[in-house]
């Protein structure tokens, strides 16, 4: 999957029901409101919102009846995003890999790995402090707030969470993974300054000689 991921956020009880209709069979917008006990518009506005979101499209025309009815199914992914697997999975596969693997040949897949995430995104353009402000939002989006410091010629992007902590504990491999990830967006060296404690935080340092320091006067 490629461009934007969708966006799972927090589904309210219908539209947790229409995915899971949706996820068993693709469905009309009739089907859908004979299903759930709602009006036809009621159910079209839901759609509208998933549509939107990411999360639902419209696919075939079914014929039939008495007019052709469009049958909804997921989008691309949401299959993926809506799994609860996917964490788990990876903080095992790590620990495994780190039993087996030297952590030079680990570290270096790692940043294959991280490469490979960055092409799921667009490139930022601009200068590099556009750059890193694009690379701070992707993190957000991805469920990493975070904050941008800039202190003698380096831009930092400090997370007040991490986006793989069940992964990361005391193993900087993963975050090789996200350094890479950065260092390919941004088109210039990355260095991961992670906290990798009993809460892990991201943190990623990015060189950037002419920034000026917080405060500092306009030349």
């Amino acid at each position: 999957m490629t461009g934007k991921p969708p966006m799972i956020g927090s589904l309210g009880a219908t539209r947790g029901r229409i995915i899971d209709l949706i996820r068993r069979s693709p469905i009309t917008v009739t089907e859908l409101a004979t299903r759930l006990g709602l009006t036809y518009n009621a159910v079209r506005g839901h759609l509208s919102a998933l549509e939107r979101d990411g999360l639902v499209r419209a696919g075939e025309t079914r014929r039939g009846g008495t007019r052709p009815a469009v049958v909804y199914e997921l989008a691309p992914g949401v299959d993926d995003a809506l799994s609860r697997a996917y964490m788990p999975f990876a903080s095992h596969l790590v620990r495994a890999l780190t039993e087996r693997l030297p952590p030079s040949e680990l570290d270096d897949i790692m940043r294959v790995v991280g490469a490979r995430l960055a092409a799921e995104w667009p490139q930022p353009h601009g200068t590099l402090p556009q750059r890193v402000e694009s690379a701070s939002a992707l993190m957000a989006e991805l469920g990493a707030p975070n904050e941008i410091e800039t202190d003698a010629g380096t831009l930092r992007i400090r997370g007040v969470g991490c986006l793989l902590a069940a992964a990361v504990q005391d193993r900087p491999h993963v975050c090789r993974a996200m350094e890479a990830l950065l260092t390919t967006l941004l088109a210039t060296p990355v260095r991961e300054c992670c906290d990798r404690g009993e809460r892990p935080r991201c943190c990623f340092a990015i060189e950037a000689t002419g920034v000026p320091a917080p405060n500092a006067p306009p030349s």
